[in-house]
C-alpha cells in the first residue's frame, strides 16, 4: 500500500511551554464563566493546555517535512522565524481572555486549514485521497475518553467536527452538554416568558451562539425554584431575633425583631454513651466545634452539659481550647469522649452504631444571613422539629463504595445513596428533579406558541424543533439538579474560614464527615439551585457552537469511531481515581431526571464499572490482577485508536505522571507510569515526544512532593511501522549515548523551545529517549528476551549521571549523593578522591569543603566568601561556581548574580548542568528544601543571563546560543 506522506507536526519538533503552562496555571483560579462549572468532573484538563495541544498537533512545523520538501527545511533560520509565528498564535490562543476571540481564533483556524491543504497536496497521488484528503474538509476530531470534555469542545473552537465518547453516562451527558447541544440550537432567542421585573431583560438583546438557550435555563430555572419555594419552603423556616436572644448576645441588638434567612443547620452525628450511666443519651462526635475562626469574628458552639443531658449555646469571641477539640479523643481516626462521662469512644464502637442504624445527629447551631454577613445562632428546638418532618417518597438506591483510596463512609452505616442524604434534603432535590419534567412541558408548548414546529422526535433522536429543545432546556436544568447535590448531603463540612458550606468532594473520595452542613436549597448561598443555574448559565456562552459536535456511549475498546479522525484523548491514570465509582453520586440524580430524555443512556441502575480500565485491585483479586487488567484494556483500548486514527496525525494521550513510587540500583519508577507506556508501546505506537504540561501558579514557591510534578504528560505517538527493525541493548544503549546530550542541551538551554525546569526534566528527557526505545519492534537483552519499560526508563534516566564536570566537581557531587551536608570520615574522603582524580588538600584549595578532626564536610553556600573573584581564583571547580550565584541570588538578587554569572562566561554552561544534576540527586532524595535552591536558579536564568548580558561583558550570550 502507498505510504502516506506525512509532515512532521509542530508538538514532534517544539512548542512554547511557558506560555502554556502560565496560562493553564492561571486558569485554575478563574471559576466564574469556565465550562468546567458546568458540572463537577475528576482530573479535568486545562482548556488552554487542550487548545495548544490540538493546534500543534494539527500544524506543520516549518523546518521538517516527512516525505517531501517542504520551503523551509533546508533554511533553518527561516523555519526558525516562522515557528516563532505559530509560537506567537499558540501563546495569544492558550490566554483566558482570548477563549472566545474571533480573531485570534481565526488566525489559528487559518493555519490549520493552511497546513491541512499542504498535507492533502502531498497526498493528492495517495489511493485513498478522496477518503482521507480532502483539501476542503478538515477531519474530524474525537476523544475516546471525553471525561469532562475539554479536549473535544477546544477541538470544535479550532474548527473540527468534535466526537466525544466515554463508558460513564455522567461524562457522556456532560459532553452533550458542552459541545453536542449548544451548536444545534445556535442562535436562536428564548421562548420561555421573562422573569416579572427582571433588570437583565432590557439589556440590548444579543441571542448569537448558546446564549438565547442560556437565557432559557436561567428563565425556567428561576420559575423551577419560585415553584419548589411554593412545595418545600416551610422546610426552611426563618430564624426572629428575639429580646431574649439581643439580651443575652448583644451583637445581635440591630437584628432585633428581624426574620433572618437560614444559610445552614449545622449538625453533629451522635451515638448512644459506651457509658452504661448515660447509655439513655445521645451524644455527640464533633470534630470541632469552632463555626467561625476569621480573627475579630470567631464563633463557636460551647455544650452545657446539665447533669445527664447537654444542650448547646453559641458563643462569639476567642476560640477556647475546647472549642478547637470539639469531642475528639486523641489520636487518629473516629476516636471520641462521650460528653457527658468523658469515656472513650472508639471507632469500632461507632461502626457497630452505624452498622445497626443507630447513628443521629443532633443541631449544634444555626447559620444565618445578618446585616453584614453570617450570623452564628444557638439553636432552637423548632428547627429541630422542622427537619424531622421532612417526608420524602423517593430515596436513590444503589451502594456506595465500600473502598475508595482518601476515605469512605461506608463503614459507619451510610452504605447506599439515600443513606448520604438527611430527608430535608431528599424532599428537597426529589422536588427540584421532578420540576425538570413539568419545566420540560411548560417549554415545549412555549416554543410551539412561539411558532417552533413539534414533529415529537426528542433530543436522543436528533429532532430540531419543540420536542427537542425542551428536552435541551431540560438537560441543563437537570445538571443543575446535580450540582445542587454536591451541597447538599449530609457529606458537607462547614468552613469556619470561610463562613460557607463545603462540597461533597472536596477531594476524590467520599469520607465521613461529623459535624455536617445542611444548607437551605431557597437562601441564595452555596448550595441554592438559583446558584447553580446562575453558574451555568455564566458558563454556556464560552463554549463553541460553530462545529457540530456529538457525545456518545462507548467503550474505548471497541468504539468505531475513531475511525479517520484526529485524536487526543486523556485516559484514566491507573489506580489514581475511581470515576465510575464517584460518579455513581450524581448517576442516581440524573438518571431520576434525564433517563425520559436519554432512556438508552440511562438504562442502567449504576455506572458500568466493569470495563472501566483503572486498576482497582479490590475489583480485580488483587494488585498484580488489577495491574494486568489495566495494561490489557489500555493496550486494547489504544491499539483500537493507532488502528483508525488519521495516518497524517500524531496522536496525542495525555497521562499524570505520580512521584516515582519505588526504588533500586537503577534509580526510581512508577508502576502506573510503566504500565501506561507499556501499553502505549504494545498497541503499536512509537512515542515522538513527551511534553510535561504544569498547572502550578507559582514555579517558583513549588516544593518537592507529588503536586511539584508537571500535572500530566502529554505522549505524542505515531503508528510504528509494520517492518521495525530489532536492535540489541548494546545499539539501543549506543544511540541513547548519540541522542540524548544534544537533546538534553536544548531542553536546558532553550534552543528552540522554552527551557524545560529541572523539576521536569527527568520526564521530558523520556521523549527523545523512548522515541528510540519504541522505534524499533523490540530491543533484546543479552539473553534475548525483549527488554521491558521499566528497564528502558532506568536506562534514559541513568544518563543523567554520566555528566562530565571536573574531577572536583565529580567529587563533590558522589559525597553530597551519600553524606549530604553532614560530616563524613576523612579517611572515605580520602579514598573517593583519588578515585575522582582528585585531593582532599586540593578541594580544601578549592574552597570547597571544610576538613579537621577527622572529619569532611561540604561547604553550604551561605558559607561561601561574599567578596570571591572568579578572576583571581585559580582553582574554581563547576561545584563552587554554582553555590556562589546560589549566594548570589539569595543574598543580592538576579542582578548580582548576572553579575557575577558575567565574569566567568565559559563556566555558565557547566553551571546550568550541574544545576540540573543536582535537582534530580535531591528530587530522589527528598530534599525538598536544597532541591528548591537548584530549582529556583534555573528558573530565575533567563533574568541572570540577561543580567550578565547588562553587565557588558561580550561573550556571555554567545556561549548559550540564544
Amino acid at each position: 500500500m502507498t505510504a502516506v506522506k506525512t509532515p512532521k507536526k509542530l508538538i514532534e519538533v517544539a512548542l512554547p511551554l511557558d506560555a502554556i503552562n502560565v496560562a493553564s496555571a492561571r486558569e485554575k483560579s478563574i471559576r466564574h464563566g469556565h465550562p468546567s462549572t458546568l458540572h463537577l468532573w475528576w482530573a479535568r484538563r486545562p482548556l488552554a493546555t487542550a487548545r495548544a495541544v490540538i493546534f500543534a498537533q494539527m500544524v506543520n512545523d516549518p523546518g521538517y517535512q516527512q516525505g517531501g520538501g517542504f520551503k523551509y527545511g533546508a533554511n533553518k533560520e527561516k523555519a526558525a522565524i516562522e515557528r516563532e509565528r505559530l509560537f506567537r498564535i499558540i501563546e495569544d490562543l492558550v490566554l483566558w481572555e482570548n477563549t472566545n476571540n474571533e480573531e485570534v481564533l481565526d488566525r489559528a483556524r487559518a493555519e490549520i486549514v493552511r497546513s491541512w491543504r499542504e498535507t492533502c497536496e502531498l497526498n493528492r497521488k495517495h489511493p485513498q485521497a478522496a477518503e482521507l484528503f480532502n483539501p476542503d474538509k478538515l477531519p474530524a476530531f474525537h476523544d475516546p475518553f471525553a471525561g469532562g470534555g475539554a479536549l473535544p469542545l477546544e477541538a470544535q473552537r479550532l474548527g473540527l467536527e468534535s466526537y466525544a465518547s466515554d463508558l460513564n453516562p455522567v461524562a457522556v451527558t456532560i459532553n452533550k452538554a458542552m459541545i453536542e447541544i449548544p451548536p444545534r440550537f445556535a442562535g436562536r432567542s428564548p421562548v420561555g416568558p421573562r422573569l416579572v421585573g427582571d433588570k437583565q431583560g432590557k439589556f440590548a438583546e444579543d441571542w448569537s451562539g448558546a446564549k438565547g438557550l442560556a437565557e432559557d435555563v436561567r428563565r425556567y430555572g428561576a420559575w423551577m425554584r419560585a415553584e419548589a419555594e411554593k412545595r418545600i419552603g416551610h422546610l426552611y423556616p426563618k430564624v426572629e431575633v428575639t429580646p431574649g436572644m439581643a439580651a443575652e448576645r448583644p451583637d445581635l441588638a440591630p437584628l432585633l425583631g428581624q426574620h433572618l434567612t437560614v444559610i445552614a443547620w449545622l449538625w453533629a452525628r451522635t451515638v448512644k454513651s459506651p457509658n452504661p450511666a448515660f447509655s439513655h443519651a445521645e451524644v455527640p462526635l464533633a470534630s470541632s466545634f469552632v463555626l467561625a475562626s476569621k480573627e475579630g469574628k470567631e464563633a463557636y458552639v460551647e455544650p452545657i452539659v446539665e447533669g445527664d443531658s447537654y444542650r448547646f449555646t453559641v458563643r462569639i469571641g476567642a476560640l477556647t481550647e475546647a472549642a478547637k477539640a470539639g469531642t475528639k479523643a486523641a489520636g487518629r481516626g473516629a476516636n471520641f469522649a462521650c460528653l457527658l462521662s468523658q469515656s472513650p469512644i472508639g471507632g469500632d464502637y461507632i461502626k457497630a452504631e452505624g452498622q445497626a442504624g443507630r447513628m443521629g445527629a443532633r443541631l449544634m447551631a444555626i447559620v444565618a444571613e445578618g446585616i453584614r454577613g453570617r450570623v452564628y445562632l444557638t439553636p432552637s428546638k423548632e428547627h429541630e422539629v422542622v427537619a424531622t418532618q421532612a417526608r420524602p417518597d423517593w430515596r436513590p438506591s444503589g451502594e456506595v463504595p465500600a473502598r475508595l483510596t482518601g476515605g469512605t463512609c461506608v463503614p459507619y452505616g451510610l452504605k447506599e445513596w439515600g443513606h448520604l442524604f438527611t430527608s430535608r434534603q431528599l424532599v428537597a432535590l426529589t422536588t427540584f428533579s421532578d420540576l425538570v419534567h413539568e419545566v420540560i412541558e411548560r417549554c415545549r408548548q412555549d416554543a410551539v406558541n412561539a411558532g417552533i414546529n413539534d414533529d415529537g422526535v426528542g433530543l436522543d433522536a436528533g429532532g430540531l424543533r419543540a420536542t427537542a429543545y425542551a428536552q435541551a432546556v431540560g438537560v441543563y436544568l437537570g445538571i443543575a439538579v446535580d450540582k445542587t447535590t454536591d451541597y447538599n448531603s449530609s457529606l458537607v463540612a462547614w468552613s469556619p474560614t470561610r463562613d460557607q458550606a463545603k462540597t461533597t468532594f472536596g477531594r476524590q473520595a467520599l469520607p465521613m464527615v461529623w459535624d455536617y452542613a445542611e444548607v437551605n436549597t431557597l437562601a441564595g448561598a452555596a448550595g441554592d439551585f438559583n446558584v447553580s443555574i446562575a453558574g451555568i448559565c455564566r458558563a454556556m456562552p464560552a463554549l463553541a457552537s460553530t462545529k457540530h459536535g456529538f457525545a456518545q456511549h462507548a467503550d474505548a475498546q471497541t468504539q468505531q469511531i475513531s475511525a479517520g479522525k484526529v485524536v487526543s484523548t486523556d485516559p484514566p491514570y491507573y489506580d489514581n481515581i475511581g470515576y465510575a465509582d464517584l460518579s455513581d453520586f450524581f448517576y442516581v440524580w440524573l438518571r431520576k431526571s434525564l433517563k425520559p430524555i436519554f432512556p438508552g443512556l440511562y438504562a442502567t441502575l449504576a455506572v458500568p464499572k466493569a470495563e472501566e480500565l483503572v486498576a482497582t485491585p479490590y475489583r480485580h483479586g488483587g494488585r498484580e490482577q488489577a495491574e494486568a487488567f489495566f495494561l490489557d484494556g489500555m493496550t486494547r483500548a489504544i491499539h483500537n485508536l493507532a488502528e483508525q486514527a488519521h495516518p497524517a496525525f500524531p496522536v496525542t494521550i495525555y497521562y499524570a505522571f505520580k512521584q516515582a513510587e519505588t526504588k533500586d540500583d537503577l534509580g526510581t519508577s512508577s508502576s502506573g507510569w510503566e504500565t501506561f507506556l507499556e501499553a502505549v508501546i504494545r498497541a503499536g505506537f512509537s512515542i515522538s515526544g513527551t511534553w510535561p504540561m504544569r498547572t502550578e501558579r507559582d514555579a517558583r514557591s513549588i516544593g518537592i512532593g507529588t503536586n511539584a510534578l508537571a500535572s500530566s504528560i502529554v505522549l505524542v505517538c505515531r503508528k510504528r511501522a509494520t517492518e521495525a527493525p530489532t536492535v540489541s541493548r548494546r545499539e539501543f544503549l549506543r544511540e541513547l549515548n548519540a541522542v540524548l546530550p544534544d537533546a538534553l542541551l536544548d531542553m536546558t538551554r532553550g534552543g528552540i523551545n522554552s527551557p524545560v525546569a529541572p523539576v521536569d526534566l527527568s520526564q521530558a528527557i523520556i521523549g527523545p529517549g523512548m522515541a528510540i526505545f519504541s522505534h524499533y519492534a523490540a530491543v533484546l537483552e543479552a539473553d534475548g528476551t525483549p527488554m521491558n519499560v521499566r528497564t528502558a526508563l532506568q536506562l534514559i534516566n541513568r544518563f543523567f549521571a554520566e555528566d562530565d564536570f571536573d574531577h572536583d566537581t565529580q567529587f563533590c557531587l558522589h559525597w553530597f549523593e551519600g553524606q549530604g551536608w553532614a560530616e563524613g570520615k576523612y579517611g572515605e574522603a580520602d579514598v573517593l578522591a583519588r578515585a575522582k582524580g582528585t585531593s582532599v588538600s586540593g578541594l580544601t584549595e578549592a574552597g570547597v569543603i571544610e576538613s579537621g578532626k577527622g572529619n569532611l564536610r561540604l561547604l553550604r553556600w551561605a558559607e561561601l566568601p561574599a567578596d570571591w573573584s572568579p578572576e583571581t581564583d585559580a582553582r574554581t571547580p563547576v561545584w563552587e561556581a554554582l553555590h556562589h550565584l546560589i549566594r548570589a541570588i539569595n543574598q543580592q538578587g538576579e542582578s548580582a548574580a548576572g553579575a557575577l554569572l558575567a565574569r566567568m562566561p565559559a563556566r555558565a554552561e557547566s553551571v546550568r548542568a550541574l544545576a540540573y544534576r543536582l535537582y534530580t540527586l535531591c528530587e530522589r532524595k527528598g530534599w525538598a528544601e536544597e532541591a528548591r535552591a537548584y530549582n529556583e536558579l534555573v528558573t530565575a536564568w533567563t533574568s541572570i543571563e540577561q543580567a550578565s548580558t547588562d553587565a557588558g561583558v561580550v561573550g556571555a550570550q554567545g556561549s548559550f546560543e540564544i
